[in-house]
């Protein structure tokens, strides 16, 4: 059986079954191994983490500790309350659906691939950072966020394992600038903010590839040397001219945790900039619902409630709370199973509930079959029936193109 404990419950002879963190916040070669000595003990309260999971049947048992499964009901709760309290709060309607703005989302996607490939590529290489060449694609991904935010962010669903470094720099930057536009930072700002989050991590050019790609376990001196690329990219920043401090803090201080036990400064609560804790937060978000040659993302749903859980210690709540808001419960491009027996494909946020999206069904589960897409409106009753969403669902399990069925026109 699956339980989750405190860290300060962890004991040798018991098995971790999930380190519950992000997969860089850890020097371990798996989240899941017997626990041999109070060193290993010692070493998994010293990075931070306050709350994981063991496997019973492998390992001690902790007989009061909660099931895994009563803990995803907690996280669910939490989701549905977050839900509720954001219904009731006024909710600016959108300028543009996200169908009419997907097709200028993709061409400034596109172009933001390519620069941020070439910036990094260039740094490698030993030249200068160009923050020319980032502030007029960055300024693209404001406009097109301010006209309807979920295009974009839905784009970045799509992605390839092998281009991770390059594409986690944009999706920052899309999920920062839809961020700070949910909690009405100023135009100026945000853009500053977008190209701290492009160039976020263009250290790790500076990491020797053979540490940066490597498939297996990291060394401790070799974790460490990955740890410096936050420094690294401060550096770099740094001697750029024309480059803004919230540019800089973005990168420098993305890593950071809330109580203290990031870096490289272990900065604690307010000693971080806003722009640092939400970049924290947006960056953890993406690494763990991204896929990598050697660690299968998670389900943005099911990332979002374990960040809300993670807020406790590691993110500021209140933040951590507005970005949920910002990306929905479902955000568009999931893949969701209605109480009908169907499952549907999120492409629109709604601006009344996080809970109720607009979906396109498209399959049904009963006969086994796709079905003609049509689009619901989960805020407001059906002519014939209502429905809800009661799961979610991985679309390569059903053969749904998710990306096939956003740009469809119905």
């Amino acid at each position: 059986m699956i339980k989750k404990i405190s860290a300060g419950e962890l004991r040798p002879g018991m098995y971790i079954h999930d380190l519950n963190c992000g997969w860089m916040d850890h020097p371990f070669a798996s989240k899941r191994f017997k626990v041999d000595s109070l060193k290993v003990v010692e070493k998994v309260r010293a990075i931070g983490i306050h709350e994981l999971y063991i496997d019973t049947s492998k390992g001690l048992d902790l007989i009061h500790a909660p099931t895994e499964s009563e803990a995803a009901e907690a996280r669910q709760a939490d989701l549905e309350r977050l839900a509720d309290k954001a219904a009731k709060a006024a909710l600016k309607p959108i300028k543009v659906s996200a169908a009419e703005e997907r097709e200028k989302a993709s061409r400034v996607q596109d172009e933001a691939r390519r620069v941020a490939t070439d910036l990094m590529q260039n740094v490698r290489l030993g030249r200068q950072i160009e923050v020319a060449r980032v502030e007029p694609v960055v300024g693209e991904m404001v406009d097109s966020v301010f006209r309807n935010k979920d295009a974009l962010i839905s784009l970045g669903r799509i992605r390839e394992a092998d281009q991770y470094t390059f594409q986690h720099s944009v999706n920052l930057c899309v999920l920062m600038v839809a961020f700070a536009k949910t909690i009405g930072l100023d135009h100026d700002t945000i853009t500053r903010i977008g190209i701290g989050a492009m160039l976020h991590d263009i250290g790790k050019m500076k990491v020797p590839e053979e540490i940066l790609n490597k498939p297996g376990k990291l060394t401790d001196e070799e974790f460490a040397v990955m740890r410096g690329h936050v420094t690294l990219s401060a550096n770099l920043l740094t001697e750029s001219p024309d480059i803004d401090p919230i540019s800089i803090a973005v990168a420098y201080e993305h890593h950071e945790r809330w109580d203290g036990t990031g870096y490289p400064r272990k900065l604690k609560g307010d000693e971080i900039s806003q722009f640092g804790q939400m970049s924290a937060i947006v960056d953890v978000y993406d690494a763990i619902t991204s896929d990598r040659c050697y660690h299968t993302g998670m389900h943005p749903t099911d990332a979002l409630g374990r960040m809300l859980e993670w807020s406790k210690y590691h993110f500021n709540p209140l933040l951590t709370q507005q970005f949920i808001q910002c990306v929905g419960i479902y955000p568009v491009g999931t893949v969701v199973r209605l109480e009908s027996g169907r499952l549907a494909v999120v492409v629109e946020a709604s601006d009344k509930n996080m809970l109720q999206p607009v979906v396109r069904v498209v399959y049904d589960m009963r006969k086994k079959q796709f079905i003609t897409p049509r689009d619901i409106d989960l805020s407001r009753a059906s002519d014939t029936r209502t429905d809800r969403i009661v799961g979610h669902e991985e679309a390569d399990k059903w053969g749904i193109k998710t990306r096939v069925i956003l740009a469809s026109k119905i």
